[in-house]
């Protein structure tokens, strides 16, 4: 449990709970991303060939300017919901009240500000492969694309950075999905900038992190 985050939810809480009226029951439910489907993919432009990797410690996105091929990267996340993998579980009938997403910059490289986008996407928990790198997001119900868009900064390298991630939960369990998935990607207006997030297996001080709030 990191405690600054644990403070600021619980003050969110306290405030659902007793806030003009409403008096349901508010729950915490905090779920480490599953490593093994994580993964990210890099696309050389050049050589116009994928590489995946599935599971290593660290996940990136964005161009890499050192390599002269200037690879694209995309990373991926995945949430397991209904307590499979021991993690807490958020009911099938959850009212989703809010999300957040927690992640440790490993690395911010080639750009002061990095743009990017994060789209709710649906991957195999067994393996990424080649269609995922541009695979379509899921839509709103509007049908508009499920993606949010917010900046990294070089500032951030070494830190935790939190993102708010409600919209896509919600549509998440709108759809009965037993995973958030989520896929970062640098802003196709920008030409350069690489994020490294810390993924390393067995260290949940650094490990990716969803946490609901649901009733």
């Amino acid at each position: 449990m990191k405690k600054p985050l644990y403070l600021i939810i619980m003050a969110i809480l306290v405030m659902y709970v007793s806030g003009c009226g409403d008096t349901g029951d508010v729950f915490i439910a905090e779920i480490l991303s599953d490593q093994p489907a994580d993964g990210d993919i890099a696309f050389d432009p050049v050589e116009e060939t994928f590489t995946i990797f599935n599971g290593p410690d660290n996940l990136f996105f964005g161009i890499d300017e050192a390599d002269r091929n200037l690879p694209e990267y995309r990373a991926f996340l995945s949430f397991r919901l209904d307590g499979t993998t021991n993690e807490d579980l958020i009911p099938a009938d959850a009212e989703i009240k809010s999300a957040s997403l927690e992640v440790f910059i490993y690395e911010v490289s080639f750009a002061g500000t990095v743009p990017t986008l994060l789209d709710l996407v649906p991957f195999s928990i067994n393996g990424l492969n080649a269609a995922d790198f541009e695979s379509p997001p899921l839509t709103f119900s509007n049908g508009s694309d499920a993606t949010l868009s917010f900046d990294f900064f070089s500032s951030d390298q070494g830190l935790f950075v939190e993102i708010d991630v409600t919209r896509l939960m919600r549509e998440t369990q709108r759809r009965g999905l037993d995973d958030f998935q989520v896929r970062f990607l640098l802003d196709p207006d920008e030409d350069f900038g690489l994020v490294g997030i810390q993924d390393r297996p067995n260290v949940a001080m650094t490990a990716p992190l969803l946490t609901v709030l649901f009733r």
